[in-house]
């Protein structure tokens, strides 16, 4: 294994084999990786700030085996900051979880390193949750709009067009990004809605509203046989213990796709499966144009 340390403003952090190829179909590497959570960091890390961090870890690459992790894992540097938490329903069996934070570059860079491909969040930041993340305030609400074959995301952006004017007749703002794999999610600012129990019982009434309306397109519940042609609502990733993707974050797919912030004029226009495709370089080069368009939810 070959190892370099590096300086990232002014933290030592260790990296190793930057040739490994990681994505096969694009020949991108583990050090194609860092560069491009190096590059795109500094509208990241604001949406990563104060929130547990699970990786979605791909040691050989999205070809090989894949592991979720959440705990911190054994040799996690002192200057990563980590958060002991409870874990209730775990499904190992542990009372607490030492989650990473990333609340800087050194430890994104750590955390890309150990070929953490997708960084998923919860809806809640640590620094508002103690120790009890069921009790804690959510300062988010996400709808995860997930498409039912031969449906694609061209439906997706029809759903989240007739979502918006909902969430919108409610006093929320919604912004959107791609999943970075096949669907299209929604977010918008939580407060006022209480606990994430009740924003999972908002986003649950406003998503079995939508199939009331619109049955030849919606479905609100995740029962297979309900779902091809149609798109899926997702309103239980609202859950306290449940994690959804985070913006900018790579996903493991055949090539280095990114969930990518899209603008209102984007979703209305979408008429192919892939008019919101957007590969890493894409979304650097639109955050040079364009900022970061979900800086509203900051």
């Amino acid at each position: 294994m070959t190892k370099v340390a590096v300086d990232v403003e002014g933290t030592q952090v260790v990296l190793s084999n930057l040739d490994k190829v990681l994505y096969p179909a694009d020949g991108f590497t583990k050090g194609q990786v860092l560069d491009y959570y190096t590059r795109i960091a500094p509208v990241l890390l604001p949406h990563l700030a104060g929130r547990a961090l699970t990786r979605k870890r791909y040691p050989d690459g999205v070809d090989g085996q894949v592991f979720f992790e959440k705990n911190a894992p054994r040799g996690t540097p002192d200057w990563v900051r980590t958060e002991r938490l409870a874990s209730p329903g775990s499904t190992k069996g542990r009372e607490t979880i030492d989650y990473v934070i990333v609340d800087g570059l050194p430890a994104l860079v750590w955390t890309a390193n150990l070929a953490s491909l997708e960084l998923h969040t919860h809806m809640w930041r640590v620094d508002t949750a103690g120790a009890e993340p069921n009790q804690c305030p959510p300062d988010l609400i996400v709808f995860d709009l997930d498409p039912g074959e031969p449906a694609t995301i061209v439906e997706c952006c029809e759903v989240a067009c007739r979502l918006r004017p909902l969430l919108e007749a409610d006093g929320l703002t919604p912004v959107a990004k791609t999943s970075g794999s096949k669907g299209l999610q929604l977010y918008a600012r939580a407060s006022g809605l209480g606990s994430s129990e009740q924003t999972s019982a908002y986003a649950k009434g406003l998503a079995q509203r939508l199939e009331k309306e619109h049955p030849e397109l919606v479905v609100h519940r995740m029962t297979k046989s309900l779902r091809p042609g149609k798109v899926l609502v997702d309103w239980s990733q609202n859950s306290a213990a449940k994690t959804t993707v985070s913006v900018y974050s790579l996903r493991a797919r055949q090539r280095p796709t990114v969930s990518t912030p899209v603008s209102w004029d984007e979703v209305a226009a979408c008429r192919s499966a892939t008019d919101l495709v957007f590969s890493s370089d894409d979304v650097l080069s639109r955050v040079a144009r364009d900022g970061d368009l979900f800086a509203p939810l900051l």
